[in-house]
């Protein structure tokens, strides 16, 4: 009935009025969206968890116990059918959001929903993503076959599924864009693993800021953008001894930056894209034992990012959150250590100017003409003829902008380098981690990570904890990456990488623990540069200071934390706007507004009226600061909110405060009402159409299917608190995507939870069955099966049997 009532709403939303058998656009022939032989009607709801399933090239049994979330416990003898059952179970669980990423990792969303996504094909193509999958190929059919012959047991296992099944058992969404399943190769892997390097890794505003700086002057840069913040709470704690370090910064050289005007940019990943993780150590633990907690937050979508698993065989065992399309546990624990992750948004990205001969056949390097190298782009559209994008490539890295791409200069472009084009070996941190019992395990297994950059995590049952700063990060010069550079000039160059054992990381330190959100990872007591790259300024702040209030914690005090709705940075602004507005104007409705927000203890609850007031009116007023930024034709991104709120309180009275379009001369003072009066205008308008505008119905949290047009497969009005700068960082569409809490006991327990569901099939009762849960702060026992030992957890045992033992 429930998946009956969601086709019903789907139908609502296309609209049954299109020509029955004619694909429209992106709208499927829906006759045979509705054929009852091979159409929807055909999608069950009900999930296989017993019997005998036969697989070509599996060396033995699998083992596949499932729980009554419908997580997988797999039980294998030996690592390749380990890999191999894990591709199996992903595909049959989550197989069209497991293509589906790669496609857009890929750059080939034209092929399944028609000419629309051309643009966005065009820059994932530019911005070189199959590019850095093929040097990731390329790496380890080099130097680690080991791995690659894993990542190729994994897509055997996908292909495994895909080849067992009938048109009619499609995936819903392969029925709805009318289109079928493609083998799995590992490229399809490494692309995956480069998606989510741009998730996390991809953002960077040096061209934003390039332009900033020629408008602005680099006076009003340095303030509006200082390397570090008054107040800085690092990831790794300020009394770190630095002194084994012996390896000197890259030495400043006589470079300029180039100061052109960049039009447009390419589009950001999502900039709240982030994470908590933290730990205590026994000494500051209730039980005696190490704990350890990650959230890692990403977009709230459905299928959910993550499906969780236990992988074990007979040298391992592992349990937790794991991404489709990858191999293995990436935020979990086995019997020995715990991990998880949080982006450590390091400047890993720079741009070049390039200047080409007259047939842009060759660049300006060091005083010579270099070759450039040619990617030709085959983008297949849907419908459509195929469009061919030609890449330039420098030594650099790919030309993304240029004449035939967001640039109108003939013989001038704009090249990427990036880490994520560098190749390596990312999985095999996580096959590493998977295995690793102790803490020299774990550093062994990061020394394999490159990119996205990431504090890692770790608790172990021999009662240590750490944090490290993992990536492979540039030797920078001071300032280098900041601005656009002159790309044929050599001293512009990344000079060399900073040597893995010297990045940043801390283990057993005093304070009895470690912890991460997004914030500055060092202080400026660092030896290597380290520029300040939007990083978070409120949440670290009130996470480290629960863990100084008091000495001992509980698995009941980090839940409470993963779920903490205080809103420090409201707290810092919203009492000091109070004292200095001149309030002697505000209408009868507008005082009431004010008492509102005057009355709040800072707490975003889901029925509490001040978090609403507050995201009203800061938004009204860092608009009104930042007005000399709404320049056309020019990109440029708007100063941090941290540095935003300082000049607020401590320079009120700055040229910036000043409206450009009005004769008066504004201060911080009078922009405080009105930028208050403009929001309440707003507030009323909201009470006026919704009733009232209580927090839980203003931000409206929902988490929406990948196919952004499909809301009868989405989840609406979530009740969540919290908000983007607060612990809980639950916004609209984006947050907490896997709460996970690890007691390091012998064997360790664990909870978690996260917001969705194991199935990606939205008819079943485990697509979504998680996000009521999630919402109210509750967690799940992640039963950690011991091989050979009996449970009552387990509700349906499945085995994956060799297809010759038949």
């Amino acid at each position: 009935m429930k998946y009956i009532k969601l086709v019903l709403s789907f139908l609502l939303t296309v609209g049954i009025f299109f020509v029955l058998n004619t694909k429209l656009g992106a709208v499927p022939p829906i006759g045979k969206f509705l054929n009852p032989y091979n159409g929807i009607w055909q999608n069950e709801t009900d999930e296989s968890i017993s019997g005998n399933i036969f697989i070509s090239g599996l060396k033995d049994e699998v083992t596949v116990h499932y729980d009554a979330q419908l997580i997988p416990h797999v039980f294998a003898q030996n690592e390749s059918d380990l890999y191999k059952a894990q591709g199996y179970l992903t595909a049959k669980h989550r197989l069209w959001q497991l293509e589906f990423q790669t496609y857009a990792a890929a750059g080939r969303l034209s092929e399944i929903v028609g000419e629309g996504a051309l643009n966005y094909d065009r820059t994932e193509r530019r911005r070189g993503m199959g590019y850095g999958a093929d040097q990731a190929i390329a790496y380890m059919k080099k130097h680690d076959t080991e791995t690659l012959g894993f990542i190729q047991d994994y897509a055997d296992g996908v292909n495994a599924y895909i080849e067992q099944l009938a048109p009619e058992d499609y995936p819903v969404e392969y029925k709805l864009l009318d289109y079928k399943p493609e083998i799995w190769t590992p490229k399809k892997t490494a692309l995956l693993l480069m998606y989510m390097t741009k998730m996390l890794a991809g953002g960077d505003e040096d061209l934003e800021k390039t332009n900033a700086l020629r408008l602005f002057g680099k006076d009003n840069f340095d303030l509006l953008f200082p390397d570090f913040f008054d107040i800085t709470d690092p990831v790794i704690p300020k009394e770190t001894d630095w002194s084994f370090i012996d390896v000197p910064q890259t030495a400043l050289p006589e470079s300029k930056a180039v100061l052109d005007t960049i039009r447009e940019t390419i589009a950001q990943p999502h900039p709240d894209n982030g994470s908590n993780n933290w730990a205590v150590s026994g000494k500051k633990s209730t039980t005696g034992n190490p704990i350890l907690a990650n959230d890692p937050h990403l977009g709230l979508n459905l299928p959910a990012i993550w499906f969780v698993m236990q992988l074990s065989t007979p040298n391992h065992n592992a349990f937790g959150a794991t991404i489709p399309g990858a191999l293995s546990v990436i935020s979990g624990f086995n019997q020995h250590i715990a991990w998880g992750e949080t982006n450590a948004t390091r400047d890993v990205i720079d741009w070049y100017k390039i200047e080409f001969n007259d047939d842009r056949t060759k660049y300006k390097y060091n005083g010579y003409w270099r070759d450039v190298t040619i990617r030709v782009e085959n983008i297949k559209i849907k419908g459509r003829e195929t469009y061919k994008d030609t890449v330039l490539y420098t030594h650099h890295g790919p030309v993304v902008y240029d004449k035939n791409f967001k640039s109108d200069k003939e013989l001038r472009g704009y090249a990427m380098k990036w880490i994520g084009h560098e190749g390596g070996n990312n999985q095999k941190t996580f096959l590493e981690l998977n295995k690793a019992k102790n803490y020299d395990d774990y550093v062994n297994a990061l020394q394999y990570w490159n990119a996205p950059a990431q504090n890692f995590v770790f608790a172990s049952t021999e009662g240590d904890i750490a944090l490290w700063i993992q990536g492979k990060f540039p030797n920078k010069w001071e300032g280098q990456g900041k601005f656009l550079m002159d790309g044929s000039n050599p001293e512009n160059d990344w000079q060399s990488y900073i040597p893995q054992q010297f990045n940043a990381k801390v283990k057993n330190p005093k304070r009895g623990f470690v912890s991460s959100a997004n914030q500055h990872p060092v202080d400026e007591s660092y030896p290597y540069y380290v520029f300040n790259d939007g990083y978070e300024t409120y949440r670290n702040r009130v996470i480290n200071d629960y863990f100084s209030s008091k000495s001992k914690f509980s698995v009941e005090d980090f839940k409470d934390l993963h779920n903490n709705n205080y809103n420090l940075k409201a707290s810092e602004l919203v009492p000091y706007m109070l004292e200095h507005m001149d309030t002697s104007s505000l209408t009868k409705e507008e005082k009431v507004i004010y008492e509102e927000v005057k009355a709040w203890k800072f707490n975003n609850d889901i029925d509490e009226v001040g978090p609403s007031i507050w995201r009203q009116w800061y938004s009204k007023l860092y608009n009104m600061v930042w007005d000399e930024f709404d320049v056309e034709d020019i990109a440029l991104d708007l100063p941090f909110t941290y540095q935003t709120i300082h000049l607020l309180k401590h320079n009120g009275n700055h040229k910036f405060m000043d409206i450009v379009d009005t004769d008066e001369t504004e201060t911080a003072k009078d922009l405080f009402l009105l930028a208050f009066k403009e929001a309440a205008e707003r507030l009323l308008e909201i009470k006026d159409e919704a009733g009232d505008y209580k927090w839980v119905s203003y931000k409206g949290t929902y988490a929406g299917h990948l196919l952004q047009a499909l809301p009868a497969f989405s989840r609406f009005d979530i009740p969540i608190g919290g908000d983007r700068n607060i612990v809980n960082a639950t916004s609209e569409n984006h947050g907490p995507s896997w709460r996970m809490i690890v007691e390091m006991t012998s064997p360790p327990t664990a909870i978690g939870i996260y917001p969705g569901g194991q199935s990606g099939n939205p008819g079943s009762k485990y697509y979504d069955n998680f996000i009521d849960d999630w919402a109210a702060g509750n967690y799940h026992n992640l039963i950690f099966l011991q091989p050979n030992t009996a449970t009552d957890a387990i509700i349906g045992t499945q085995t994956l049997t060799p297809i010759n033992n038949e």
